[in-house]
């Protein structure tokens, strides 16, 4: 297995930032819009293989399923050249740094990959609403199934960051999350042959999905599928739940008690926690590559 030094693997990653605050706005809204698609996809594998898992193999393992098969969006991100904000909180930061390209240019990135990932996500959780999540009858009636049921809890715990605590903790799992979500990409950028990346990319990635930590992309999927498939619920699910409950599920709390915060946390954790540290702790070395 060929794998780069550390040194090489932050020079690079600041390549690859170059080259990405490069890209026409078309095309950072078009690779953004596969990226937030591809994470829905994973966070939505990872809601139907957790369903039910934690009432027969506790609670921990079944957090351990949800986390294991979350990893499939990010490992077809990388390999095939999407783009993700929460990767992009690092990159684009390591080529400021290490080739002096604007900050502007690096706001510009970050707002139109975010739009293309809110997009790409929106769309895979109205596929998700309206197919797997929900069973129809014969006279087109739709009823949130087991699945939808997952989808609808995983969202109300996402929105139940209320109070200033609440939002405090938030933070803090945002913040862990793009720590390790970047970890995974230098990861991946160290191997450069398919297993190599698979398995750097997967393991960091299953940390922080398994340990609960919040990542505003996979959120922008995971709240819409939630508030989507909640329309199908019903009375007797309805009652289940709670109806207080289901009434804070809605498009302003997906904002106000999750994504706004989760978003602030992400760019700290990438930009602060992994593109500062590792900029600072190998400056040296890359101004000698030159």
């Amino acid at each position: 297995m060929v794998f780069h030094p550390p040194v090489a693997i932050v020079a690079k990653a600041g390549d690859a930032g170059k080259y990405k605050t490069g890209l026409p706005i078309w095309n950072m809204i078009l690779r953004g819009f596969m990226a937030g698609a591809y994470i829905a996809m994973g966070a939505a594998f990872a809601t139907v293989c957790s369903t039910g898992a934690a009432a027969f193999l506790g609670a921990g393992v079944g957090k351990l399923i949800l986390g294991a098969v979350f990893p499939v969006g990010l490992i077809i991100i990388v390999l095939t050249g999407a783009e993700l904000f929460t990767g992009d909180a690092m990159l684009a930061p390591m080529a400021a740094f290490i080739h002096k390209v604007s900050w502007a240019s690096v706001i510009n990135l970050w707002v139109w990959v975010y739009i293309g990932n809110l997009i790409g996500s929106l769309v895979f959780a109205y596929i998700m609403a309206n197919g797997p999540l929900t069973t129809f009858s014969a006279a087109g009636v739709g009823t949130a199934n087991a699945f939808g049921l997952t989808a609808v809890n995983i969202a109300l715990g996402k929105v139940s960051y209320v109070s200033l605590m609440g939002q405090w903790s938030l933070l803090l799992k945002a913040i862990a999350c793009n720590w390790l979500v970047n970890l995974a990409i230098l990861l991946g950028i160290c191997a450069d042959d398919l297993i190599g990346k698979f398995f750097g990319i997967w393991f960091p990635i299953m940390a922080f999905v398994s340990t609960g930590f919040e990542h505003c992309v996979a959120n922008m999927y995971f709240i819409p599928a939630g508030i989507l498939t909640s329309g199908y619920l019903s009375p007797d699910q309805i009652t289940e739940i709670g109806l207080a409950k289901l009434e804070g599920l809605n498009w302003v709390t997906m904002w106000t008690n999750n994504i706004i915060g989760a978003t602030i946390g992400n760019i700290i954790g990438g930009l602060l926690f992994v593109g500062v540290l590792y900029w600072v702790a190998f400056r040296k070395e890359i101004a000698a590559l030159k």
